[in-house]
């Protein structure tokens, strides 16, 4: 019996387990999870410090017509040792500096006008100003970022900050990607009478790499039980492995068969969707195995809402599934009541909401609509019409703003 959509996706996730941790490289974490709470080595900053260039004063002694002396000079990377701002005299100082000792307020070179060894302040002086007290951004032993965080350029910096070279994270997946078939040719070779270039293999590896995977091209295997024999037994040596084709009902459909021979649990075999409905799941001692349909758009569809989801939850994740937005159909469409639908939309913004419309022909052997979507639609199993103007939940395959629709 076929599961539903939701239970199928489901049961996946309550089967993935996450990755074991590695330390690694700062200039190589970007997007990877963090695996360790992060506590802060000391304050930040580290010490009270100017944040501009120009003059540390005692505010009480700025005012019209009131040059100061100018008494000391402390540049960035200098220290404050043996200065002190005394009654009626500045101290030079530059951005990222130590204030002195006898300095409440730092005013900006623009501010001033010098005169010899003296300095006139112009405008007003507000106590405090531009001055960068110690732990005003992070104090010492606070946790600065949480274990499960994405890595950004931004929590890159804060590591970085407190002299870290390395850090942990949760180990990338890899993923073996097998394509099945004798009437598959390879991207270059000479295609022949009934033969279809294996593109499968390169959208799901660029689609794992794109998640944050290592792919691993196995090739091709024929349809014969020796073929699928070596390929599997060589693609369960990766964390992850997924087939395509060869699950469906045909005499030759030998995928199902040969997984189980190979030692692959078999969890569940058809899900009620369309696109996708051969589409299988299983594990070998934790690895999980994942069968997808052999036509492009069905491969591709079904990695978005069972793969991507498990190998986001393998890598540390907290969201494993992208969460749905809202936008009105602009076209009525029709389904098969008891199959949950994914409709291929493209999703545009006109200013006061999002509108979604068919990105073309939803047969599954139309690639192009594939380019021209930037969503994909999720029509409820229960549901054998969706009128337009109804809202839908859409997940996202690229973002509104940037996306061309010009195809």
């Amino acid at each position: 019996m076929a599961k539903t959509f939701e239970c199928a996706r489901a049961l996946i996730l309550e089967k993935i387990s996450v990755l074991p941790t590695e330390s690694v490289s700062l200039l190589d974490v970007v997007g990877r999870v963090l695996a360790e709470e992060i506590r802060a080595p000391w304050d930040l900053p580290r010490w009270d410090n100017s944040a501009m260039d120009g003059f540390a004063v005692r505010a009480e002694d700025c005012g019209p017509m009131k040059p100061l002396l100018i008494d000391g000079y402390i540049p960035a990377g200098g220290t404050a040792d043996g200065i002190f701002v005394s009654p009626g005299r500045a101290v030079r100082i530059m951005t990222g500096a130590p204030t002195p000792p006898g300095c409440d307020t730092i005013i900006p070179v623009e501010e001033t006008e010098e005169t010899d060894d003296r300095v006139l302040i112009n405008g007003r002086v507000r106590v405090g100003a531009h001055i960068r007290v110690r732990g005003e951004d992070v104090q010492k032993d606070e946790v600065v970022i949480v274990a499960g965080s994405v890595l950004r350029p931004a929590e890159i910096n804060m590591l970085a900050s407190f002299g870290f070279k390395t850090v942990a994270v949760f180990r990338r997946p890899k993923v073996a990607i097998l394509s099945t078939g004798d009437e598959l040719v390879e991207p270059g070779e000479p295609i022949g009478p009934g033969q279809i270039v294996n593109s499968n293999a390169y959208s799901l590896a660029a689609a794992v790499r794109e998640v944050g995977g290592e792919p691993v091209l196995l090739g091709i295997a024929r349809d014969n039980r020796q073929s699928l024999t070596e390929k599997m037994n060589a693609g369960l040596q990766a964390d992850v492995m997924i087939t395509t084709a060869g699950v469906s009902m045909g005499d030759r459909d030998l995928v199902c068969e040969v997984l189980q021979e190979v030692g692959v649990e078999r969890l569940f075999w058809k899900v009620d969707i369309k696109p996708g409905r051969p589409t299988a799941f299983g594990l070998k001692h934790g690895k999980p195995v994942f069968s997808l349909p052999g036509n492009p758009v069905s491969s591709m569809v079904t990695f978005e809402e069972f793969v991507r989801p498990a190998l986001l939850k393998m890598m540390g994740h907290r969201r494993h599934i992208k969460p749905f937005v809202k936008a009105c159909l602009q076209e009525t469409i029709s389904k098969k009541s008891g199959r949950t639908q994914f409709l291929r939309v493209r999703v545009v913004d006109n200013g006061e909401r999002l509108i979604a419309s068919s990105s073309g022909d939803q047969n599954t052997g139309i690639l192009r609509t594939m380019l021209r979507a930037n969503g994909i639609a999720v029509l409820p199993a229960d549901r054998e019409k969706i009128e337009a103007g109804e809202e839908v939940d859409i997940h996202m395959i690229a973002a509104v703003a940037d996306f061309d629709v010009s195809i």
